[in-house]
């Protein structure tokens, strides 16, 4: 046996994920892919269309701004959710993190409206 035989590959200790919303919105991605509400064709033309917008960063670190940017138009495409309604939703989970006190768990009861 070799030294490198079942070695890790380089990197490989390394996140894959830079933020947990990063991971969410994969996750998310592929069950959603998984329910049948959009075929990997769709999807890959979702994202494609977002990462060859003008101003994407050429080092990649938006890639899953551009990720979840495609997901959400799809999301509206199909009828899902429109975009005002992720970004009320959004928006209140934002105001529910800043009322929720420091080590409690943030609960969407938590927000105090706008």
């Amino acid at each position: 046996m070799s030294r490198h035989e079942g070695a890790l590959p380089a990197g490989f200790d390394e996140p894959v994920f830079a933020e947990p919303w990063q991971a969410e919105a994969f996750a998310l991605t592929v069950a959603l892919h998984d329910k049948g509400l959009f075929s990997w064709s769709e999807w890959a033309e979702a994202l494609s269309a977002e990462v060859k917008k003008p101003g994407a960063a050429s080092d990649g670190h938006d890639y899953y701004e551009h990720w979840l940017a495609a997901l959400e138009k799809l999301l509206s495409r199909k009828g899902v959710a429109r975009k005002g309604e992720v970004d009320e939703l959004a928006a209140a989970w934002e105001r529910a993190a800043h009322a929720t006190p420091h080590g409690k768990p943030i609960l969407l009861e938590n927000d105090p409206g706008p």
